[in-house]
């Protein structure tokens, strides 16, 4: 029986690490209805890697105290009491709610490589890590505005 069950949960996780590394995540949708359900910058953003420009998205300059969520799935993702100034013109916070909410890639697109966060939910690119943010870290997650939604405290 012991065995059986071992069998069982080694089966269950093999699967869940297939289901990710293929791209399976708990959200999926069509392109169709991801058109649908996102903007188009959204969707540029969340769905085809793009990125917003330096200080034009909603939430760079937002101080309000609340959670911020994937615009994709609502999923939360950033707590306004891990955001700080970076100076880059993007929302830039020094952790995630939890390790669990993200998922980081290697991305090597405009011939550099760099570290791409998904939301770990439905996939979407939500933006990039990098290692010159303040302590508790040293990390600055540089998101974009358009792949979050924010909800006020």
């Amino acid at each position: 029986m012991k065995k059986l069950l071992s069998a069982i949960i080694f089966i269950i996780l093999a699967l869940c690490f297939i289901n990710w590394q293929s791209g399976q995540f708990p959200v999926t949708k069509t392109d169709a209805e991801w058109k649908k359900s996102l903007n188009t910058e959204q969707y540029s953003i969340l769905r085809q890697k793009g990125t917003e420009r330096a200080y034009t998205g909603a939430y760079w300059n937002n101080h309000d105290k609340g959670t911020y969520v994937c615009a994709g799935c609502g999923q939360p993702l950033f707590s306004s009491d891990t955001k700080f100034e970076s100076g880059t013109g993007w929302p830039s916070f020094y952790q995630p709610i939890s390790k669990k909410a993200v998922i980081e890639e290697t991305d090597n697109s405009i011939g550099m490589q760099r570290t791409e966060v998904l939301c770990s939910r439905c996939g979407g690119h939500l933006g990039h890590v990098f290692d010159d943010g303040p302590k508790p870290t040293g990390l600055r997650y540089c998101m974009n505005s358009a792949a979050l939604n924010f909800i006020k405290q």
